[in-house]
């Protein structure tokens, strides 16, 4: 990323000779199925970004390999700003879980986050605990009892629940499912003892009381679940790192393209109409610099390749 983003900065004589971007119509790749937050928020950018920049944003959903697939197709386009990718997370995790067709650092230059999310440590209602450390104090009275669920392997869900596991000294088995919707169904029934459930998705479910809330990550408490700590104020380590959405352009994109896009991007985060929707999904708005989006990058990148490693986590 860091390399990507130092060859962006161009002389002011190659800004002048850049052609006219955009120039045709700009293809908005979402590496996921049609219907889910990152296609969701897809379609809500490119409406405004069609009318800003008087082309059309066309978005292409290209589902595959979690994410792989997608990314990899901006990654091998052309750097002309005509290929953009509306990415998250799993894009610095993968690194370290997969073989990759393409280097996240050097193949993909950051343009701007648009929204960051945080995730909330969840148990049954059922459940007899009303904090942290009365869940820990159950699982350890009751070993090989309980089980905490995750919307994959290898996702965000699953590296919180084993750092837990691991510095709580737990005995929970890992239940991975094939999104957050059957997680949380069975969270819910009880099926399983606890989940790290996404803010997007756990959004609906605090509102009605479905479940409770025993602690969140990040750096801050949230609104919707005032009352729960935040995971480092109990002396726990390494939840403070959000999970995000982030655009991404293939390397080697001219400063000035990533500069007006990131820009235009900024400005739709800001309005009102897509601010509220933002935090409707239980997202939080962002619309940064290409270089804030890189530091973040850069921080959150060694810390989940440390964890994923140390933690020993795998994708079968």
């Amino acid at each position: 990323m860091a390399a990507a983003l130092a060859g962006t900065t161009l002389p002011g004589t190659a800004m002048a000779q850049a052609p006219a971007w955009p120039s045709k119509p700009i293809k908005l790749v979402v590496p996921y199925a049609p219907g889910g937050a990152t296609d969701i928020l897809a379609r809500l950018v490119a409406t405004h970004l069609q009318t800003g920049l008087g082309q059309n944003v066309v978005v292409e959903n290209r589902p595959g390999a979690s994410g792989v697939l997608g990314n990899d197709a901006v990654a091998k386009s052309a750097p002309d700003g005509h290929t953009v990718l509306l990415g998250i997370t799993a894009i610095i995790q993968s690194a370290t879980l997969l073989k990759l067709p393409y280097d996240p650092y050097k193949d993909l230059a950051p343009v701007a986050m648009l929204a960051s999310s945080t995730s909330l440590l969840a148990v049954p209602k059922t459940l007899p605990v009303k904090n942290v450390a009365e869940f820990v104090a159950l699982v350890k009275s009751q070993p090989g009892k309980h089980s905490y669920g995750t919307y994959g392997a290898g996702s965000s869900s699953h590296i919180q629940g084993e750092a837990l596991k691991a510095q709580a000294g737990l005995d929970l088995v890992h239940v991975p499912y094939k999104g957050a919707a059957p997680m949380v169904t069975d969270l819910l029934g009880g099926q399983i003892s606890a989940a790290f459930v996404d803010a997007g998705t756990a959004r609906a479910h605090v509102g009605a009381g479905a479940f409770k809330v025993l602690a969140v990550t990040g750096t801050e408490r949230l609104k919707m679940a005032p009352d729960a700590p935040v995971l480092s104020e109990l002396g726990y380590q390494h939840f403070d790192p959000k999970g995000w959405f982030g655009f991404f352009v293939p390397a080697g994109t001219p400063a000035p393209v990533i500069s007006k896009l990131s820009a235009e991007i900024a400005r739709i985060t800001r309005l009102p109409e897509v601010s509220k929707r933002i935090d409707e999904l239980g997202q939080v708005p962002v619309g940064s610099t290409p270089e804030a989006f890189a530091e973040a990058i850069r921080k959150d990148g060694p810390l989940y390749a440390r964890l994923i490693k140390d933690l020993n986590i795998k994708l079968d």
